[in-house]
């Protein structure tokens, strides 16, 4: 056995274990049950792929045909589902099949790793079930490591809150051509807030494994997130309300302490994992779930997507409470030990961007990394104490990470989401000190639903933050980037909040970053 046979071998291993962790038996494939009758059509949360490798993709779907009743409307049995992935619509060249069980205990979701495919190209998938026959998807796998690659396109997403706004961006990503979408946080919203209501949540703010079921479920159920879903293979990391707004580790700004927290996080863990198409070999382990992960797109790029939740350290100077608040003459700011990612995510990440020798290296991450602070004549620069001025010390270890590694060669993109508006920043390795150097670019995207600040918060931001090449947050929209050996280009996409059913997008602004040189200039 050669070595890289060795390693695909240990890679099956591996995810044969961490299924049979997750059904809690020796047997990760329970006997199925025969399927029961008149339930109707199990496929209404659509289908979904992702983790696109060389040689493999994910194909995702949940089995519900009710999906806010208790088990989604299907009896706690082991169900057989079939699926078939092929290289046509038509499903007659190339096609590969297989059978899958879905059980009850993870609300009959499934996650099927199909490898032994081709390179760069697209793939079309569908579950069959009960007599039922899913939509088609359509997938792509990522080119051969060592490929040269002409084009990297993507979409980059965020902070979807259903209350707050119709999908419409999501229905233009899906029309559009992209290698895959980055959605990099707040996938459901746990809270509400009635101000701003134009749609509902199906219940109040989820607690238990159930109620974040039915609130993924919600969010599933609107036809264009479906169909961006099915249009592209998606790269997802979490921010906070996909647990509890402004969680930090594990503590819980709800006043939950950690032992009830972590009950909470694990629900709310085990739904995110059973509702997106993530790969089976990070299934959670209770309140723990690696979401952080790297991946290589040819000879032109590298991304590492983060977690900024699950190790972080509580918000300063909360007088003990945790969560994001104003603050200004923080002291506890300055403390080194305070993180974001946590040591061990902070070397894994630092050591991989010195190890990549391609030319563009894009770090994926929640929120904004350049300053967003406000400076007042009277007072100390008034910073929010969740975001990444929140953790001055963190943010100087990830750009002293991301200049070392500059200076083997290569340009670094930090890419953001969460601060709901367009972002082009550059970003200087000493924050705020216009004599030190640029050393990466960093666009961050508005929202997809989710309100902004007011107009006159931003331009106070904007004033005090001269590194802000560009700042709005009226808008609703998402971020189009385009990677070539010469250049990155971003497309920022917007329509004025609240986003309505069928709004047309506009380009609110363009800005490129050229091979070699680390700053943003207007495109």
């Amino acid at each position: 056995m050669d070595r890289r046979t060795l390693f695909r071998h240990l890679g099956r291993q591996a995810v044969a274990l961490a299924l049979a962790r997750l059904f809690g038996a020796a047997q990760a494939q329970p006997a199925a049950s025969p399927w029961p009758a008149g339930v109707g059509d199990p496929f209404t949360l659509g289908v979904a792929s992702g983790v696109p490798r060389p040689d493999s993709v994910v194909i995702w779907t949940r089995l519900a045909p009710r999906p806010h009743e208790p088990g989604g409307g299907l009896p706690p049995l082991p169900l057989a589902v079939r699926w078939e992935l092929a290289e046509d619509e038509g499903f007659s060249t190339g096609l590969r099949r297989g059978e899958f069980i879905a059980v009850p205990e993870h609300a009959h979701s499934l996650h099927v790793e199909v490898g032994g495919l081709a390179s760069a190209r697209p793939y079309f998938y569908r579950f069959i079930a009960g007599g039922a026959v899913s939509e088609a998807g359509r997938t792509r796998t990522a080119p051969a490591e060592d490929a040269p690659v002409a084009r990297l396109r993507l979409a980059l997403a965020s902070c979807q809150h259903y209350e707050q706004g119709w999908y419409a961006a999501h229905a233009e990503i899906a029309a559009r051509d992209l290698d895959f979408v980055l959605f990099v946080g707040d996938y459901i919203y746990e809270s509400s807030n009635a101000r701003y209501r134009v749609r509902p949540h199906e219940g109040p703010v989820p607690q238990t494994l159930d109620a974040y079921r039915a609130r993924h479920a919600t969010y599933k159920l609107d036809a264009d997130l479906r169909a961006a879903h099915a249009a592209h293979p998606w790269i997802l990391t979490w921010d906070d309300h996909e647990v509890e707004n402004d969680y930090a580790g594990d503590a819980s700004p709800s006043g939950l302490d950690a032992a009830a927290f972590l009950r909470r996080r694990t629900a709310a863990y085990q739904a995110y994992f059973e509702h997106l198409p993530v790969s089976p070999s990070i299934a959670p382990q209770g309140a723990a779930m690696r979401i952080h992960d790297h991946f290589r797109w040819g000879r032109l790029a590298e991304l590492w997507t983060l977690d900024g939740r699950q190790h972080r350290s509580v918000q300063a100077c909360g007088g003990g409470t945790p969560g994001g608040r104003a603050v200004t003459g923080c002291e506890a700011l300055a403390d080194p030990a305070r993180t974001v990612f946590g040591a061990a995510q902070e070397r894994w990440l630092a050591e991989g961007l010195a190890r990549s020798a391609r030319p563009w290296k894009l770090v994926a991450q929640g929120s904004q990394l350049s300053p967003g602070g406000i400076a007042t004549p009277a007072l100390a620069r008034r910073i929010h104490s969740d975001g990444w001025d929140g953790y001055p010390r963190a943010r100087e270890r990830l750009l002293d990470a991301i200049a070392a590694a500059n200076a083997a060669g290569g340009n670094t993109l930090v890419l953001g989401g969460d601060v709901h508006r367009h972002v082009a920043a550059n970003l200087r390795q000493r924050p705020d000190d216009p004599r030190s150097p640029v050393v990466a670019a960093e666009f961050v995207c508005t929202s997809i639903s989710s309100r902004g600040l007011s107009d006159t918060l931003m331009a106070a931001i904007r004033a005090s933050n001269p590194d802000l090449l560009h700042a709005r947050s009226d808008e609703r929209g998402y971020a189009l980037l385009e990677v070539t050996p010469q250049a990155a280009h971003c497309e920022m996409r917007g329509t004025p909040h609240p986003a309505q059913p069928g709004a047309a997008l506009h380009t609110q602004a363009r800005f490129a970053v050229e091979a070699g040189r680390p700053g943003v200039a207007r495109d």
